[in-house]
């Protein structure tokens, strides 16, 4: 039997979540879950990650597995609510060490976030495969947007992260402290390797011309129409292409808070002398 695949939206940052489940032994993995956060107050809510944890419950399905495809600088990880009311084991890619020994470094926080990424239960390397009950899943690094970037491919479907985009909205900026817009097409050019019919779910939509969201595309289509890299399009190409593109983009909104929060997997800083947890802002390093 096929994987059973079910997207969440999260509106405000335009993300897509997954629940993967074994419909034979109703064992489940969750991909990018989104905690909310309302930057004006400084609050985390739990509003859309509940949604999630509703749904596997009512459907009697077992965390195994809290998957991320990098350390996200868009929203915050809902990665530990999840783990806290359902179990499961935390992972991402062995390149989250070079993430956090950066942003460690930028928020001044090296002694309280060890680069080793010992925050998470499992690090993968590139091919690696394991198991969400009977469905074999396997890891692609896929770095270019981040260092830690990865792809979980499980049966026809690959998920993507932020590397791809939808054809008519192209790929991921590579203007963050560790990208590189070679490695990001030589990247896409192993997801495009794949089989053509294989499905792609993406981590992020933003539909230009009002045109609905969507959160899956396939290896054939993106080949075809990509804006940014479809065939026929050069490593020089692209890299020109897509470095030109980054100086005109801003700072995303949440990349100060969200990013230290999922450097820590999910967890947010540890309370000061007055028990209030406290998010740190660099000046003028963006």
């Amino acid at each position: 039997m096929p994987a059973q695949i079910t997207a969440f939206l999260h509106k405000l940052s335009s993300t897509f979540s997954y629940v993967v489940a074994d419909s034979i032994t109703h064992r489940a993995a969750v991909i990018d879950p989104v905690m909310d956060y309302d930057a004006a107050a400084g609050r985390i809510g739990i509003v859309s990650a509940q949604a999630i944890v509703d749904f596997l419950r009512a459907r009697n399905l077992t965390l195994d597995w809290i998957l991320e495809t990098h350390a996200h600088a868009d929203h915050v990880s809902a990665a530990q609510y999840l783990q806290k009311e359902l179990g499961g084991t935390i992972a991402i890619g062995e390149g989250i060490r070079q993430v956090q020994a950066i942003f460690a470094r930028l928020f001044n926080v090296e002694s309280q976030v060890p680069s080793d990424g010992s925050q998470f239960g499992h690090l993968f390397k590139d091919g690696e495969t394991f198991h969400i009950g009977d469905l074999e899943a396997r890891v692609m690094t896929t770095p270019g947007h981040t260092s830690d970037s990865l792809t979980y491919v499980i049966g026809d479907a690959a998920f993507v992260g932020d590397t791809l985009f939808m054809p008519d909205s192209g790929t991921a900026r590579c203007d963050f402290p560790g990208g590189d817009a070679g490695r990001l097409y030589d990247s896409i050019r192993k997801i495009l390797s794949l089989s053509e019919n294989t499905h792609l779910y993406l981590c992020h939509d933003y539909p230009p011309n009002g045109r609905e969201y969507a959160n899956q595309t396939t290896v054939a289509d993106q080949k075809h129409a990509n804006i940014h890299v479809h065939d026929g399009v050069s490593r020089e190409e692209f890299i020109k292409l897509r470095t030109g593109r980054d100086k005109t983009l801003s700072v995303p909104a949440l990349l100060l808070p969200a990013i230290q929060i999922n450097i820590r997997a999910g967890v947010s800083p540890s309370p000061e002398a007055n028990n209030v947890s406290y998010l740190r802002i660099p000046l003028n390093r963006f």
